[in-house]
């Protein structure tokens, strides 16, 4: 079984408004290595609808992009995505897949059929996959920011706290700061 990772860009104040980080080579280039670790992508539809949105186009080479943005929208292009989703049942950009199950059900199988892991990459997503006990690592790109808004992560709370035991952090050199965490026994 594969693990699944959870992985977003939050500022110092919680916020994981895609639009207040810090979107540069560097940070493009982390990403682009951990989503080359795992073997699949699952987001939630709103995720989904946003990448899906701009990256292909990316991909494609009809929106100009720097080579680090250029190299993240090639890989993602060929990486399996699956999303969770109530509302829609048709995601036809390349390798995308709807997770049909109960949520529970869905996500274990496709951990279970992913001996690389699954990259989750949507916030509220996160909190019911958390709220199941189904979420085994963590990665915050820690953006030297304060929002002042939201949304902010795990917005909706959790049933208890969740203890975690740091395997690494990784400073970059804009301030961000990679923190991969892995849920302590």
């Amino acid at each position: 079984m594969g693990l699944l990772t959870f992985s977003i860009n939050v500022t110092l104040d919680g916020c994981v408004d895609h639009r207040e980080g810090i979107a540069d080579d560097e940070t493009h280039a982390f990403f682009t290595r951990l989503m080359d670790e795992a073997g699949a992508m699952l987001w939630g539809r709103v995720t989904y609808e946003m990448m899906e949105s701009y990256w292909p186009a990316v991909a494609r080479g009809t929106v100009d992009a720097p080579p680090a943005k250029r190299e993240w929208a090639v890989k993602l292009e060929a990486k399996p995505k699956y999303v969770v989703s109530s509302t829609r049942t048709a995601f036809p950009w390349t390798n995308s897949d709807h997770i049909a199950d109960d949520l529970r059900t869905g996500v274990t199988r496709l951990k279970d059929a992913t001996p690389d892991g699954v990259l989750l990459g949507s916030g509220v997503l996160a909190t019911a996959l958390d709220r199941l006990d189904l979420i085994d690592a963590y990665v915050f790109l820690v953006h030297p920011r304060i929002a002042g808004h939201g949304p902010t992560l795990y917005q909706s709370g959790l049933p208890g706290t969740r203890r975690l035991e740091l395997m690494s952090a990784t400073p970059l050199r804009s301030g961000v700061v990679a923190m991969h965490y892995r849920r302590a026994e």
